[in-house]
């Protein structure tokens, strides 16, 4: 039987609704790693639902460091003025800011990169590759490697979250999608370092 304060605890953990919790909790038969496992995955279905819809309010977190060298503008949209002005939304946007002020992305997505600085990457790492001795095939299968990698590196959503690297903050972003059922996304956002 699941108790009260293990959904509490489930609640704490992963913000997502009481009933979600205990449900999550029933079909993992009190296995919490299996019910947070669960809870992620209904996040995504709610992400995929919401897709098509309009995200057309939200709000703009700032974050300054401590040190006061590094500055973060981060707008991050839903669709109803209801959600804006929730607590789990705002410190949604609160981290993503936190996590730009110290992962420094330049793009929103990979689909943001310039192609042309995609190909003078790519020259870079043929131009590494070319007395390698490896057979050409091989050789475009570490440039693809080393492509792939680098987008992710400078792509805030392809990024490790800086707060749980094992998630990406486009994994984060769909989980609180799912915690919160409206869909969210991140729009502009600007770093300044001096």
């Amino acid at each position: 039987m699941i108790t009260a304060q293990q959904v509490k605890e489930l609640r704490d953990k992963t913000l997502a609704s009481m009933a979600d919790c205990k449900k999550a909790l029933e079909e993992s038969g009190g296995d919490f790693a299996k019910a947070e496992v669960l809870l992620r995955r209904r996040g995504k279905q709610v992400a995929e639902k919401r897709a098509e819809k309009e995200a057309t309010q939200g709000i703009v977190e700032c974050y300054v460091h401590s040190n006061k060298k590094i500055g973060v503008l981060v707008e991050l949209n839903c669709e109803t003025d209801f959600v804006a002005k929730n607590e789990t939304f705002k410190e949604l946007a609160h981290d993503i800011a936190l996590h730009v002020a110290s992962m420094n992305p330049q793009y929103l997505g990979v689909q943001d990169i310039p192609q042309d600085l995609l190909a003078k990457k790519k020259n870079e790492f043929m131009e590494e590759l070319k007395n390698s001795g490896k057979p050409q095939a091989v050789q475009n299968q570490i440039i693809e490697g080393k492509l792939k990698k680098f987008s992710e590196e400078i792509s805030l959503l392809e990024q490790p979250f800086v707060k749980n690297p094992e998630q990406k903050v486009g994994d984060l972003v769909s989980e609180y999608m799912g915690k919160i059922g409206e869909k969210i996304k991140i729009g502009k956002f600007t770093r300044l370092e001096i």
